[in-house]
């Protein structure tokens, strides 16, 4: 399937109007875009590692095994340099789409110590990204990929204990807290960015005696930026990988959009039908925040589908290795 997108369509703050997403110019917008997975968080599947090296914590540690912390710190900075680079944002715009999501690991970018510090050269690097898009006409998706302690338990949030420790710890989530306050100060005046997708694939069903904590963080997380910043859109996932949406009971802001992820089950409207309710009930746009990792045949099922119900998308991953 090929992308038909107008990047003249990328043009001031998005926002939310029913169950559309409008523009700057006030006219309708379907998200068509990318992840650029494993730059911030490098997963170990992409790098076609063993279990030993299934989140960056784990392939660092393998890194620093090898070459020494030193050569290991220049290895990492020469990483994120190039995994994204110019090039990837170009071609990205060339092929068609109007925006990226961008996963980001809370550790990349929090310095250890007391207080809050923020790593600023890799803050850096993130704003050169975002300026690139800019350049070459991208919204971008700020997407808390690994939240402080992880909000999954898993390798995909890079936690330390296969423990939500997200949720388990207070400290966590006044560290995710202060991150998303800090994105809101620097970038809430900037256009480009098209919303805070506030942390991906929260407690899959093994943890689920948490659930009860998602949206409560959600609306603290959403107090805090509103408190700098009234106009970017907040993007919020469901639990289990994103597909289980009935933790949402209260729609909590005017700004708001759902996301589900859809991987390896059927591409028709059947397999959506409760996303496509939800729409209905709270009348709010619906983003298919990833999907991939399968075949062409339902990739064109899958993204013509979401096409079909007027339903924002971002494929996962942009590349990966053999890819």
């Amino acid at each position: 399937m090929s992308v038909h997108s107008d990047n003249n369509d990328v043009s001031g703050f998005i926002r939310t109007d029913g169950k559309k997403v409008i523009n700057g110019d006030g006219k309708e917008i379907v998200l068509r875009g990318v992840g650029y997975g494993s730059w911030l968080l490098p997963e170990g599947y992409m790098w076609k590692f063993p279990e030993g090296g299934d989140r960056p914590r784990k392939i660092e540690a393998m890194v620093t095994a090898l070459i020494g912390e030193e050569k290991a710190s220049q290895f990492w900075d020469t990483y994120v340099e190039r995994y994204v680079d110019e090039i990837d944002v170009r071609e990205v715009a060339r092929q068609g789409y109007n925006s990226v999501r961008l996963p980001i690991n809370a550790r990349g970018i929090l310095e250890d110590g007391e207080g809050v510090v923020f790593n600023e050269k890799r803050l850096a690097r993130i704003h050169q990204v975002i300026e690139w898009c800019r350049t070459y006409k991208l919204y971008v998706i700020l997407d808390l990929h690994g939240a402080p302690g992880g909000q999954t338990g898993a390798n995909i949030d890079d936690s330390e204990n296969d423990q939500p420790e997200l949720f388990i710890y207070r400290r966590n989530q006044e560290l995710t807290i202060a991150i998303w306050r800090m994105f809101a100060e620097r970038y809430k005046d900037d256009w480009i960015i098209a919303g805070y997708d506030l942390f991906n694939e929260p407690l899959p069903d093994w943890f689920s005696k948490y659930n009860d904590q998602v949206e409560p963080l959600y609306k603290e997380i959403t107090a805090a930026i509103r408190e700098v910043d009234k106009r970017h859109m907040i993007i919020i996932e469901g639990v289990h990988w994103s597909t289980d949406w009935s933790i949402f009971t209260d729609k909590f802001d005017d700004n708001l959009m759902l996301q589900f992820h859809k991987y390896w089950n059927n591409p028709d409207t059947e397999s959506i039908q409760k996303y496509l309710d939800k729409r209905e009930e709270w009348n709010v746009p619906i983003f298919m925040g990833e999907g991939g990792e399968n075949n062409a045949q339902w990739y064109s099922g899958a993204f013509q589908m979401f096409e079909d119900h007027d339903i924002s998308w971002n494929f996962w991953t942009w590349k990966k290795m053999s890819t």
